[in-house]
This record gives C-alpha cells, sequence and structure tokens, in this order.
C-alpha cells in the first residue's frame, strides 16, 4: 500500500482505475483535524493535470506498472510503431500519447515503454537525446556578439537554436523536457 506519506514529486499512483504521476504536493495542517495533502496530478495518459486533496494518511492500491525494452520501427499517420524485444510483439501509441516525444523517436532505436495493466500507456523517455543536424545555415564571419543563435533542422525533423559553430553533420545532445540545445556531442 502506498501512503500519503510515502508521497514523492514523479511518483506512479493510480486513482479510480487511472495512472497518475505526482508533478508536486504539500502538506498542511490546521488546528484542528487531520492535516490534508494537495497535489497536481498528472494524467499518464491523457496527459489532463488534476488538482486533487487526500487525507493525511489515507492510502492506495500499489499500482500495476512495469517497464519493457521496445524497437521503434516507423509511424504511419497518427500513430507509432513499436516491438516488444523479447516477444516480438508489435503495438502502436498515438500522438496524443506520446506528445513532443515524437520529436526524439529515430527508427530501430531502443526505448522503456511504460505499461499499465499489462497495456503499454506511455513512454519513459531519457532526459537528453543524441540527434544528427541535417540542414545548418553557416555561420557569418565576424558574427560574434555574445548569445547569437541560428536554427538548425535535426534528423527527425525538429528544429532547434543553436550556436553559430554548429553545421551540417555535427551530432548534438538536445534536452527532451524543453527541446533545447544543451550541447555538441562527438
Amino acid at each position: 500500500m502506498i501512503s500519503t506519506s510515502d508521497f514523492k514529486i514523479g511518483m506512479k499512483i493510480a486513482i479510480d482505475g487511472e495512472p497518475y504521476f505526482i508533478v508536486d504536493f504539500s502538506r498542511s495542517a490546521t488546528g484542528r483535524g487531520r492535516a490534508n495533502v494537495r497535489t497536481k496530478l498528472k494524467n499518464i495518459r491523457t496527459g489532463q493535470v488534476l488538482d486533487k486533496t487526500f487525507s493525511s494518511g489515507e492510502s492506495f492500491a500499489e499500482p500495476d506498472f512495469s517497464h519493457k525494452k521496445t524497437q521503434y520501427l516507423y509511424n504511419s499517420g497518427d500513430e507509432w510503431f513499436f516491438m516488444d524485444a523479447q516477444t516480438y510483439d508489435q503495438f502502436s501509441l498515438n500522438k496524443d500519447q506520446l506528445g513532443d516525444y515524437i520529436w526524439y523517436l529515430k527508427e530501430n532505436d531502443e526505448y522503456t515503454i511504460l505499461y499499465f495493466e499489462g497495456n503499454p500507456i506511455n513512454l519513459d523517455m531519457p532526459t537528453s537525446v543524441i540527434l544528427k543536424v541535417v540542414e545548418a545555415e553557416p555561420a557569418v564571419k565576424g558574427d560574434t556578439v555574445s548569445n547569437i543563435t541560428k536554427m538548425v533542422k535535426l534528423e527527425t525533423g525538429l528544429t532547434v537554436k543553436a550556436p553559430p559553430f554548429i553545421k551540417e553533420g555535427d551530432r548534438l545532445k538536445i534536452d527532451t523536457r524543453t527541446g533545447k540545445y544543451l550541447e555538441r556531442a562527438n
């Protein structure tokens, strides 16, 4: 059983049969009565954010979450297809389930999929990925004013702001939470 005293940011819980992760929480107590735990929860399936208050000490059943290694195969329309690395079963996730992660998926790469009650529901994306630059404007010589950036297009179609020295063929480390350039990778 999971109790409200066990809550941590990022923890996954199930409420009324729906999977959530805790975005934020705070404990508050009044002069009399039990303390309350105010939470901000994000539905893993839909992305909807919910504000919910629980009584201190309230408990929940352990959710049925599991992770499996899969291989990303291809996308067709609004569906992205994956294959279980052990059983070779194929399944798809839609754009609503993947969100902005679609910009970081490379064909034939391995990813970890989050399962809830035996069904694939979301992708556990690492905090950063390395992508190759396919289009970059040439740098203008003498343009050395601080914080100059240019737009570059990456192999997945994502465009990001990068420093002027970045050129086609470079590999960049991109933050998957913000979609921003972090550094050049070798």
